[in-house]
């Protein structure tokens, strides 16, 4: 079954969250996710709330940027949150918005490297292990977390880049993509990842689920608020981006992306969506059916 899921935009305030995740909760959505985005949301936060707020849910983070976190507190938090709520939260990381990284003095000269080093020390610390590491980034020092998620929990990777897929694939146990990813480009994303896979000799080593971002409209002026976001993009040029339409046109836009190779689809609303519940709402009760 492809799994399904819908986007907390964090152009909502913070106050928001609570009656969307309840909903997304009571309504059997599968998965809810949120945004670090500079300079709306904390990641960390927004999810321990919403997981505190639920009791089924899964809460995502997409994602949390590498330079922004230490990676032992990167660490710290998802074991933290990983023993509250076993089962239930998915965190991701990656580069980070670079304008943004470099507004915050965070910036590094090799964002893949960075990207490499913290993925290996972050699964090793939540493994349980104690690490010591002099990278170009990442330094440790005989470090261990003492309360370590009790099951193994997978770290999954949010990129887009040709490097960075084949480093998901390496380093990472799943990889996120955004909404700018067409069928098309979820073949070529598993693909990169499969290379990785292999040139780390972890084919064999589980599967690697990927999911990807749907920019989704619904209602009367859907089709035009679709248009105005990916336009506002850049991306008003790029084919098979985006669905607007009622629950069987967003059922068949998931289903090419299932059928490209993403195990989970996940509705990004658009930013100025109007009824942000209602979404919700739609995602699980009229979609969710359609979807097999």
């Amino acid at each position: 079954m492809t799994g399904l899921g819908a986007v907390f935009r964090p152009q909502l305030a913070p106050e928001r969250l609570r009656s969307v995740a309840e909903l997304a909760d009571a309504a059997g959505l599968e998965e809810l996710w949120l945004w670090e985005d500079c300079f709306r949301e904390g990641g960390i936060s927004t999810a321990a709330a919403a997981l505190a707020w639920t009791e089924r849910v899964k809460v995502g983070v997409g994602l949390l940027p590498v330079p922004l976190r230490n990676v032992a507190i990167a660490a710290m938090e998802a074991a933290t949150l990983h023993r509250m709520f076993p089962g239930r939260p998915i965190l991701a990381v990656g580069h980070g918005v670079q304008d943004w990284m470099g507004q915050v003095g965070a910036r590094v000269e090799s964002p893949v490297s960075l990207l490499r080093e913290h993925l290996v020390a972050l699964r090793a610390l939540l493994g349980g292990e104690r690490v010591s590491t002099e990278g170009r980034y990442v330094k440790l020092d005989d470090v261990a977390l003492d309360w370590p998620p009790v099951e193994p929990v997978p770290v999954i990777a949010g990129v887009t880049g040709p490097r960075s897929l084949r480093l998901a694939g390496e380093a990472a146990d799943g990889t996120l993509l955004t909404a700018s990813t067409s069928p098309e480009g979820v073949r070529k994303a598993r693909q990169l990842i499969d290379e990785g896979r292999e040139s780390a000799g972890r084919s064999g080593v589980g599967p690697h689920p990927i999911v990807v971002y749907l920019l989704t409209a619904t209602g009367p002026d859907g089709a035009a608020r679709l248009k105005a976001e990916l336009a506002a993009e850049g991306l008003g040029s790029v084919p098979d981006l985006g669905v607007a339409g009622d629950a069987g046109a967003v059922a068949k836009a998931v289903q090419r992306l299932a059928d490209a190779g993403a195990d989970t689809v996940v509705l990004q609303p658009t930013g100025d969506e109007p009824d942000p519940e209602g979404f919700v709402r739609f995602a699980a009760e009229e979609v969710r059916p359609l979807v097999p």
